[in-house]
């Protein structure tokens, strides 16, 4: 057992690693994750306040993830609730106050707010202790609320969440608020960027790059776990994807609108003009400030070369757009990068960005439907992508469908 100081400690040190993610749906994933590690919670969910609603954004369950396949991940829905006395969450978004209750079950009869108990018996487990704490900013508005489920004991059994532990969680809880609106922050800042370049590419809507962006980190967490990666690497790693793939077309903000808007297939010249987004977009980046700005700038230029060496725009100088020496074809064009040439990052948001393209309606065609996609992933295998991460994709597909549920619009 750790005593008051060594808790302190550990608290400091969880509040300052959040610190650390600047990507909002990796926060709050990161911030659940060491909560229950914290507390010995066996699950747990994160509600982010939107005005008089809890939005559900993210959850973790040991015993249900010990269920699954080794690989596979928990997939859950996102919904909203109420602030109001009469959910558990509800109430405690609407009144600032923790619950700490050991067991969900027997609640007293004065008490306003009641469980629900059925998401236990669909999926066949046992919520009983139960804490659930505001997450507060320095102005002391509750943005979100953090729910544990279970204290668990080193035998297995369930247990009441410690009394002791709720001030240091509390201490926590408000560096978690502070962590998730700057996160928020980022985030609404892209999303502006991005929508420069909806106002002039109806493709690029911010549902678009959420679900690129999305369907990369779990392509690239199967990937990188099957190739021995670290969980603390992994973790730094989807943190900088996430964002870099959001603004992996940023460079169309340079694109003449006759070529964006057009309502048909481009024409070769036009085409050729198009293509001139991903170094655009590159050089936004290339004085490099971070391992942000390194990510993005590769994830700009390269997400559309080809594994077989025939992508674009291959070997050229990103501030002039002119083919670097040596590496011209015999028509004077830069040679593609190709095979493990492109960057971890490129040819992960190179999946990613045609899965989401295929799928999506376009002004010149219709989706796609799954099985069509799949077959076409499939055929490009070592030719257009990655071999690898065309394994590690179809792995992920029961998640990767649940990212495209969670950003329709």
């Amino acid at each position: 057992m750790l005593d008051e100081k060594q808790k302190l400690n550990q608290i400091i040190s969880l509040s300052q690693e959040i610190a650390r993610v600047n990507d909002l749906d990796i926060l709050l994933e990161h911030i659940l994750t060491v909560s229950c590690q914290f507390a010995n919670a066996d699950a747990g969910s994160i509600y982010i306040r939107e005005g008089n609603y809890l939005k559900f954004s993210y959850t973790l369950n040991k015993t249900m993830q010990k269920r699954l396949q080794p690989g596979q991940k928990l997939i859950y829905s996102t919904f909203t609730t109420p602030v109001d006395n009469e959910s558990i969450c509800g109430y405690v978004a609407g009144t600032g106050e923790m619950l700490n209750i050991p067991d969900v079950y027997e609640l007293k009869d004065n008490v306003t707010y009641a469980f629900n108990k059925s998401y236990d018996d669909i999926s066949q487990y046992r919520t009983k202790s139960m804490l659930t704490f505001p997450m507060k900013n320095l102005q002391g508005e509750v943005i979100g609320v953090l729910q544990l489920i279970n204290s668990m004991r080193e035998d297995g059994n369930i247990i009441p969440f410690s009394k002791d532990d709720e001030q240091y969680i509390i201490h926590f809880a408000n560096n978690a608020a502070i962590a998730i609106e700057r996160a928020k922050l980022t985030r609404d800042i892209i999303l502006r960027m991005i929508s420069m370049a909806e106002l002039r590419d109806p493709k690029e809507t911010g549902a678009h790059v959420n679900r690129v962006a999305g369907y990369a980190v779990e392509i690239y967490e199967v990937w990188a776990s099957r190739r021995g990666v670290s969980k603390s690497e992994i973790g730094k790693n989807k943190d900088i994807l996430r964002i870099a793939a959001m603004l992996h077309d940023v460079g169309k903000v340079a694109i003449s609108d006759t070529i964006l808007k057009k309502p048909a297939r481009l024409d070769p010249p036009e085409y050729e003009i198009m293509k001139t987004h991903t170094y655009l977009g590159a050089k936004l980046f290339a004085i490099s400030h971070s391992d942000f700005d390194q990510a993005s700038a590769q994830v700009a230029l390269c997400h559309h070369e080809r594994w077989d060496g025939n992508g674009y725009p291959g070997y050229i100088n990103v501030m002039t757009g002119q083919c670097l020496p040596g590496y011209e074809t015999s028509e004077g064009k830069a040679i593609g990068r190709k095979g493990e040439e492109i960057p971890p990052f490129g040819r992960l948001v190179a999946i990613a960005d045609v899965y989401d393209a295929l799928s999506s309606q376009r002004v010149y065609k219709e989706p796609w439907d799954q099985g069509q996609v799949l077959d076409e992933l499939r055929k490009e295998r070592g030719k257009q992508f990655d071999p690898d991460m065309i394994d590690a994709f179809f792995i992920a597909l029961d998640s990767i469908n649940a990212v495209g549920k969670r950003y329709v619009h």
